[in-house]
């Protein structure tokens, strides 16, 4: 069937709609709705679509369109939940469930004809986590039901007229609600707060006297103050007390009313490292001056956690190692998959603390979202020499990256629960095996931004797929399907779970693996091809040509990629209005 999409940004929706409808055989065009309405109709004549789907669509269809053609909409919500922000009401309300909708285009918003439906739980996670995983699962579910009904060309779509359908209107959840009361709000209250509004469009409050959007909260155990006063940073995040606890806040925004140059999200402490500091505050070891960009507020302790929590605590960290037997689990969470030079560097010290431990088989990742994007183009953006500050971060991903491939004592395996992009793919080719949740997407590419890439794709990538697919993964710069993924060979094995059980299937496959009496060989012959590869070619070979490639492109100030990466981080509108087909014409957008 020849269908197309229309979305206001290709996200990860939109992309794993895509993917997994390009797997079933159809003929899938994209167009962004954010081109405007004569980009879609122009679509629309061009694609010639048996049927138009709409998996994300901040603004409605031209009347025209849908009046012609059927077209289906996807929304966040279970038949009958009508408004624009369904999400953040199910975080507000506490919904223990919630659902995903496929209904039929027409003059009222989120009130046309039910084609497919599916629920899920809803865990305590974030907004954009939720999206991504649990609404994704769902909603991709959801459309390839309504495609084959559609197709089979029997069944009838249930109007929301029927009385079994509960209709609530919910309207759009405004900042007034989102306000944190430090003073009176629990922290399970600010907590919910928080998490209803990641990632966008962040919690609006006051920092230093400031206004700032909160992104990302989590609960911490030991920490106090009075309610609202900051108390400490800890890997680019900064925790802030509340009325009986404390959160830590991850990434700011600062408002883009306040003059500030970098006006997105990026790691809390950075942001605050550029405030003045307040009154009182004692003097760190710049002797009062301003600290230099991207470090932490010097009047601001570090509180350190250990890589190996304790039982029993509850606080937050980005990277955690934990042992079981005979086998490492390093898994990491970065705000959008974004890794900066920072993450880079401490990621790198707990794989090497990883490899002193007396285990046969370390997992990478194992948890739920995002595995990694590559390098982070926010703090990139927002760092006073960006060409500098792209060149360390790509030299402290290959650094990483390297020292996976270099592991030849023990088998690697990167197991990903969400999607992963760019050079997050290749830390992941690194492994020896490469777990990956069914509904993950991947994009083993770096064209989209203008970058060549690096993190030894060019040895990596080949070497799973062949030298022909990867020329095509990369040159279509198109997203991947699990399912695609693991038939062409870039993933080993797909675990076929929800969101919620991927952790304790990862755990259980990795103590299969540990038991394997053929892992001592394996683990040999490893290390026997990696010797001759080695003397086949040197790592450091693929690296240098690779970083001189990416380096005429950074310190180039007319590469497209200094605009594309400006225009992605500011989410200004970029790429061309033409749809994206599986010929692979361009299109904007990320997954991040």
């Amino acid at each position: 069937m020849d269908i197309l999409l229309v979305a206001s940004a290709f996200n990860s929706l939109s992309q794993r709609v895509f993917a997994e409808l390009s797997d079933q055989g159809h003929r899938v065009d994209v167009v962004l709705a954010s081109h405007g309405a004569e980009a879609v109709r122009a679509a629309v004549r061009e694609a010639r679509p048996e049927l138009i789907i709409a998996p994300m669509l901040k603004t409605a269809l031209p009347e025209d369109v849908w009046r012609e053609h059927t077209c289906l909409i996807v929304h966040p919500g279970p038949p009958g939940d009508r408004g624009p922000s369904s999400l953040d009401w199910a975080i507000a309300e506490a919904a223990s469930h919630w659902g995903a909708t496929v209904l039929q285009a027409g003059a009222a918003m989120d009130a046309g004809d039910v084609w497919a439906a599916e629920s899920f739980p809803v865990p305590p996670v974030g907004k954009s986590d939720l999206y991504r995983n649990e609404v994704s699962d769902a909603a991709a579910a959801a459309v390839l039901v309504a495609v084959r009904r559609y197709a089979d060309g029997s069944f009838k779509p249930r109007p929301q007229s029927d009385p079994a359908v509960r209709v609530v209107w919910r309207d759009f959840f405004r900042q007034e609600q989102r306000r944190i009361d430090w003073e009176n709000d629990s922290t399970e209250t600010v907590l919910r707060k928080l998490r209803g509004a990641d990632s966008q469009p962040g919690v609006l409050d006051v920092l230093l006297g400031r206004e700032v959007f909160l992104h990302g909260g989590y609960p911490e155990d030991r920490l106090r103050g009075r309610p609202g006063d900051l108390l400490a940073t800890r890997s680019g995040a900064v925790c802030r007390a509340t009325r009986d606890g404390a959160v830590w806040i991850v990434e700011l925004r600062p408002r883009k009313s306040s003059g500030d140059p970098a006006p997105f999200r990026r790691p809390a402490a950075s942001v605050l490292a550029s405030f003045p500091a307040p009154p009182g505050a004692a003097a760190g070891a710049e002797g009062g001056h301003p600290p230099r960009s991207g470090d932490r507020p010097v009047w601001l302790p570090e509180a350190a956690a250990p890589l190996e929590l304790p039982p029993g605590r509850n606080t937050w960290t980005d990277i955690r190692y934990r042992r079981r037997g005979d086998i490492g689990f390093l898994s990491f969470s970065f705000p959008g998959g974004a890794m900066s030079t920072d993450h880079c560097h401490r990621l790198l010290a707990a794989y090497r603390y990883a490899l002193t431990r007396p285990t046969s088989v370390l997992v990478l990742g194992g948890s739920r979202d995002f595995f990694s994007n590559g390098i982070h183009l926010n703090v990139i953006e927002a760092s006073a020499d960006p060409a500098g500050e792209s060149w360390a971060n790509l030299n402290a991903m290959d650094d990483l990256v390297e020292a996976v491939l270099r592991t030849t004592d023990r088998l690697v395996v990167a197991a990903l629960g969400g999607n992963a992009a760019a050079g997050g793919v290749m830390l992941a080719l690194a492994a020896d095996q490469v777990w990956c949740r069914t509904g993950t997407v991947l994009n083993p590419h770096y064209r989209r931004m203008g970058l060549y890439g690096s993190e030894y794709w060019t040895y990596t990538l080949p070497r799973r797929v062949g030298y022909e697919t990867a020329q095509r993964l990369t040159t279509e710069a198109l997203p991947v399907s699990a399912a695609t993924a693991a038939r062409i060979g870039l993933v080993d094995r797909l675990v076929p779970a929800p969101v919620r059980e991927f952790p304790a299937e990862v755990e259980r496959m990795a103590a299969a693996l540990a038991d394997d009496p053929d892992l001592g060989r394996r683990i040999a012959a490893k290390d026997a091809a990696r010797q001759t590869d080695e003397e086949r070619r040197p790592l450091a070979e693929y690296r240098r040509a690779e970083l001189a490639r990416m380096r005429a492109i950074f310190f180039d100030p007319h590469a497209p990629y200094h605009a594309l990466r400006s225009a992605f981080v500011r989410k200004l509108p970029n790429g061309s209005a033409r749809p994206l087909s599986t010929a692979g014409e361009q299109v904007a957008g990320g997954v991040r």
